[in-house]
């Protein structure tokens, strides 16, 4: 697998950008990773893209819901996201990779 694949996008909602928490001196980002991504390959992937060591990596399985559209009923797709935390004194900026 190419570790360029394994990070899909990050994520930017307000319970994300909460998580930051840039005055503690602790950098938190989530990323919509790889459904057959594990913390290992996010770990080795944002070395490789941004050049930046990781702390701790948390994964977490997102089920899809349920949706309807007047009598039509499907599922959204279940996806993966990564939250990460980053060594002290380090930021990843999205625009940018090595």
């Amino acid at each position: 697998m190419n570790l360029h694949d394994v990070i899909i996008s990050p994520m930017l909602t307000e319970k994300t950008e909460a998580i930051k928490n840039p005055s503690a001196n602790v950098s938190r980002y989530t990323l919509k990773i790889r459904t057959d991504a594990n913390k290992e390959l996010v770990k080795q992937a944002l070395y490789k893209i941004y050049n930046i060591k990781t702390v701790k990596v948390n994964v977490v399985n997102v089920k899809g819901k349920n949706r309807r559209f007047r009598q039509e009923h499907f599922r959204l797709p279940s996806w993966k996201k990564a939250i990460v935390t980053l060594a002290p004194g380090q930021t990843i900026d999205f625009g940018k990779t090595a």
